[in-house]
């Protein structure tokens, strides 16, 4: 990775060029820097003399074209150079001298320019690539050129290294700069130029490659300029006082002990402390504007600890307040911890700068005012690239196969031990069929056995039959949980019951299930272990005290996930495609022989969208992986109430009329979320405080004031989001509260499609949101007359199973309304296991009828509201599971080509949405733009040539 550098300076800057085999003190040069020059256009100059004076050292040959495409490939495409005096692209002209390259014919994303480089690169050695590209033909917005290495090695396979990218407007060039360093080398080393759609032309004026240096850059006042590898804070030890340090609302006090002596500095002589805090925000705060840079993510450690006011423990929280130049404020948490009175603990986090800031203050705060917040580092520094995880190898998964002993209680109780004082024994009586959900998965089976655990005496929630199943499972297989499970007379109510499992005393959800009867019924759910544990149980537990439990053929086995995705293809190909007849006229018999048809789908119409936020339409790459990957929007926050009016009476709607314009520049269509939001504790606290008539009154202003200011802008409206996990304003307001927020939602908006959302209905591990519930939440609303539209799923799942995916949706689609996954994410530490979880979700989701859209909760490092989701890391590289995202999206465009029959007629089946066909005769080639909507009937063209 190349360094960066931010800071402001004037003067003179004296810096050495060092060649690999050059003398340092002969390679200094000095350069004149204007007043007040900000120094990222300083490196870009002193980058420019250094590529002009390493020209050299290139081992790029004919790296500007001058010889034409000597030395260059062509990879499966075609390509000329174009010159002042050969004629170039209209508009276009070289960037650093009189020629460029333009590849063209391109069929394929990799296809375009390449150069042998093997003999010229020694292992171990960093090699830094500038090449400078751009993009011509039909394009909208901007693409992505990609440098890429091509590793072939004898008798193995071919590997590839993404080096790294650049985003490209038509007729404007950019720098595409990057590192590279190979350990090994293989037998053969290619470096070739990729990445745009088929159809766009790729341009490039030059590629240097040189293993040249910056060795050092230094002022004339000996300042050294900060790097990525130096710590961003001044002073971070406190062994220069207080100096650069200064409280934010209250004093700060340098100690070198504290408390008797009994609080040492854990490393260093010295810590600081916040002290007289009166108010939660306050803290010890420094200002590092300059010294940190837009778009590079930044690692924060600090070790901190409490003092005082008797407490304990209680959250230290580490924050960014940013002022950007159009005077707005951002606050950006970076991260938050348990701190304590007894050590020093160490906060960590990470952060980054979507937007170019005019100031930028890192502080501490949180613990409640009276208590000191005492600090003993703080480093910030640009973040690491970690190196991507490797794909887990699994040897002998044994999918299908139960790990759970004596499952059929064969053997009576072996294997099985009561959790605590409770006594169990055999019964018979219980399903000989499998559970629906784990018939799905296993296929056919023979029947069960009938027999069952009673668990008697039961004196608490907790007790219930259980087994140690340490050595069965492993790590990153994803485990299905199936049983059937009963409940005994005399229950107060309905009952929750739950397949948990403790590892290293941590609880699991296995999945739950409410009975408020005396039949059997299915419990169902899923998880997997990414972390190596030392002890893993699972226990049966959840109905009251007194309530005998009973549990039938509990199943645990692995699961072939990818096995399902053939019968998810084929139900794909028969709900999301359609047959297509294109006439064509205007042929005579003879021209018709030798027409070739290539059609070619540019865009699917089914709606896929993320979430997006107003900070991050500040990024740019940001914004072009967002318009080229999606077709919807939704806002995290920026329409949620408390978010458009934080203080009564003052109203924001600028961050969402920002982004809509941004949507509405890209023709993306937009969800609104969400008017009203019904859990207490996303409620702002005047909204509390509120009398009941004014309540209602503060209701109604919010109905009216959004839906009149953004009619007709959103497609959707998730009118209260997640009624099943909370009540507040049904508490306050009454029953009817909910079915009129619809009822006057529509009659403002009667374009908006209305939305109930929730979350966990379809995993199987929460009672509340089971489908059962959500569909007869639903049935209610519309009984009251509410315009209930289409039901929203959140979709925020771990190690996802499909066949209890589907079972939910099969029992929502009864309803006959559209079901949209709203707020899909996945979580894994593993890059490989995120995909193949997402791909579960969206496998599932697009072979299912009654399933009309999917929404990502975002796709972008740092700006997700779970660990390790994001599909993009903060700089914009994709990871594993946002390559595999992609590589959906290019499966689900359909491509044809042909020749015309003797008909007349060109046949294909494809996924609804906008092709392009070309069409070739002997003496023209003709282009038309055409929709296949969904129908069930073939959709027949007629194209006059």
């Amino acid at each position: 990775m190349r360094k960066k550098f931010s800071t402001f300076f004037t003067g003179r800057i004296k810096f050495h060029l060092t060649h690999k085999k050059s003398n340092p003190k002969e390679s200094i040069e000095t350069m004149e820097i204007p007043e007040s020059s900000n120094v990222n256009s300083a490196i870009s100059e002193i980058i420019l003399l250094w590529t002009k004076t390493s020209i050299a050292g290139n081992i790029i040959l004919n790296h500007d074209f001058s010889l034409g495409l000597q030395s260059w490939h062509l990879n499966c495409c075609d390509g000329h150079v174009a010159s002042a005096d050969s004629g170039s692209l209209q508009g276009v002209s070289a960037k650093t001298g009189a020629n460029y390259a333009i590849i063209h014919n391109r069929k394929e994303c990799w296809q375009g320019l390449e150069q042998d480089i093997t003999s010229k690169v020694s292992p171990g050695a960093t090699y830094y690539v500038s090449a400078w590209v751009g993009v011509a033909g039909s394009i909208q917005g901007a693409t992505e050129v990609l440098a890429t290495l091509k590793l072939e090695y004898k008798n193995s396979s071919t590997n590839y290294l993404f080096l790294g990218r650049t985003s490209v407007l038509k007729d404007r060039w950019e720098k595409l700069e990057t590192t590279f360093s190979l350990e090994t080398m293989p037998d053969r080393l290619v470096f070739y130029l990729e990445g745009p759609s088929p159809g766009i032309d790729i341009l490039v004026d030059s590629v240097v490659i040189s293993s040249s240096s910056l060795r050092s850059i230094e002022t004339t006042n000996g300042a050294c300029l900060t790097d990525g590898d130096e710590n961003v804070i001044l002073n971070p030890q406190f062994e220069d006082g207080l100096n650069n340090w200064s409280g934010r609302g209250c004093k700060i006090v340098q100690h070198d002990s504290m408390g008797d002596g009994k609080i040492l500095p854990a490393s260093g002589k010295f810590f600081a402390a916040a002290t007289d805090r009166t108010q939660s925000w306050n803290g010890i705060q420094q200002e590092i504007t300059g010294r940190v840079q837009r778009k590079l993510a930044y690692e924060m450690t600090a070790v901190v600890r409490i003092f005082g006011n008797n407490i304990s423990t209680t959250t230290v929280q580490a924050t960014l307040w940013v002022q950007i130049p159009n005077q707005r404020e951002q606050y950006i948490g970076i991260a938050n911890l348990q701190a304590s009175d007894k050590e020093w603990v160490q906060l960590q986090g990470k952060f980054l700068l979507n937007s170019s800031p005019s100031k930028v203050v890192i502080y501490l705060e949180g613990p409640p005012p009276g208590t000191d917040i005492l600090v003993n580092s703080l480093v910030v520094k640009h973040a690491s690239q970690l190196p991507p995880s490797p794909r887990p190898v699994i040897e002998n998964a044994a999918f299908g196969v139960n790990i759970i002993q004596n499952s059929n209680l064969s053997d009576n109780l072996t294997g099985w031990f009561p959790l605590g004082q409770c006594k169990l024994s055999v019964g018979i009586g219980s399903p000989h069929l499998l559970p629906p959900m784990a018939r799905e998965s296993l296929g056919p089976h023979g029947p069960l056995s009938g027999r069952y655990i009673l668990v008697t005496n039961r004196t608490q929630t907790w007790m219930g039959p259980a087994q140690m199943i340490t050595d069965n499972v492993k790590l990153y297989l994803t485990y299905q949980v199936s049983a059937w499970v009963r409940i005994g007379s005399g229950a107060p109510g309905a009952q929750n019951v739950n397949i948990a499992l403790s590892v290293d005393n941590q609880w699991v959800n296995g999945g739950q299930v409410e009975i408020a009867d005396h039949r059997w019924h299915e419990i169902g759910g899923s998880f997997r272990i990414e972390k190596q544990p030392s002890k893993v149980m699972v226990y049966i537990q959840g109905p009251s005290a007194g309530v005998d439990l009973m549990v039938a053929d509990l199943h645990i086995f692995p699961v072939d996930r990818r096995a399902r995705f053939k019968h998810l293809r084929n139900q794909t190909d028969k709900i999301r495609k359609r047959d297509v007849v294109l006439k064509f006229s205007g042929l005579d018999a003879s021209s018709s022989f030798g027409t070739f048809v290539n059609v070619r789908q540019m865009q699917n119409s089914f709606p896929v969208g993320s979430c997006i936020s107003r900070t991050n339409i500040d990024n740019e790459d940001f914004v072009n992986f967002f318009i080229k990957n999606f077709n919807w929007a939704v806002f995290g926050n920026e329409l949620k109430w408390y978010w458009t009016e934080a203080q009564q009476g003052n109203l924001n709607y600028t961050d969402a009329d920002e982004l809509l314009d941004l949507c509405k520049k890209y023709n993306i269509d937009v969800r609104g979320h969400c008017i009203f939001w019904e859990v207490e504790n996303t409620v702002q606290s005047w909204i509390k405080s509120l009398n009941n008539n004014d309540l209602m009154r503060a209701v109604q202003n919010r109905l009216s004031g959004l839906l009149t200011r953004y009619k007709g802008k959103f497609r959707h409206y998730d009118v209260n989001n997640e009624m099943l996990h909370g009540s507040f304003y049904q508490d306050r307001l009454g029953k009817d509260i909910r079915s009129n927020m619809f009822k006057t939602a529509n009659q403002f908006d009667p374009s908006a499609t209305l939305f109930v959302n929730d979350y966990h209905v379809e995993d199987g591990c929460d009672t509340r949101s089971s489908p059962e519930k959500y569909i007869q939440q639903i049935l209610d609303l519309q009984e009251q007359g509410a315009p209930v539209g289409g039901i929203g799923i959140q979709g925020h799942i771990d190690s996802p199973v499909g066949p209890i995916v589907c079972s939910a949706l099969d029992k929502l689609g009864i309803l006959g309304l559209p079901i949209w996954f709203t707020e899909l994410d996945v979580s894994s530490i593993n890059e490989y296991i995120r995909g193949d979880d997402l791909e579960v979700m969206l496998r599932e989701a697009f072979a299912h009828p009654a399933v009309e859209g999917i929404m990502l909760w975002g796709f972008w490092e740092l700006f997700m509201s779970r660990e390790n989701s994001h599909l993009v890391d903060a700089e914009g590289n994709v990871n594993e599971a946002g390559n595999r995202y992609l590589a959906l999206k290019r499966e689900w465009l359909s491509h044809a080509h042909g020749h015309i029959d003797d008909q007349g007629q060109f046949c294909f089946r494809g996924f609804h949405g906008t092709y392009n066909v070309e069409v070739s005769t002997f003496s023209k080639k003709i282009n038309k733009t055409f929709i296949v909507d969904k129908d069930e009937s073939p959709l027949v063209l007629t194209i006059n040539l």
